[in-house]
């Protein structure tokens, strides 16, 4: 009946988040997504700048997929805390 094996995914690998504040005039966004790379490792990929304009862009790579995952969530938590959503 299946024919492809299908995995729930616990943890996130894409992340779009905004910060909007329209009496200071920001609107920025904040973008990673986890990318496999061409040696066996997974790579973080961060966009972020004002929205409707073109960002900046940093690849970090790492060892693996969990790592890039641990790197992920700990940077979603630090621009939570600075008021992204």
């Amino acid at each position: 009946m299946f024919d492809t094996v299908s995995q729930l995914e616990i943890f996130p690998t894409d992340l779009q988040m905004r910060r909007v504040d329209a009496a200071r005039n920001m609107r920025r966004f904040y973008r990673m997504s986890i990318q496999p790379d061409l040696f066996g490792g997974a790579s973080l990929v961060r966009e972020w700048g004002r929205i409707g304009y073109r960002g900046q862009m940093m690849i970090e790579p790492h060892a693996d997929e969990g790592q890039a995952v641990t790197a992920l969530m700990k940077l979603a938590r630090v621009k939570q805390r600075r008021g992204y959503a």
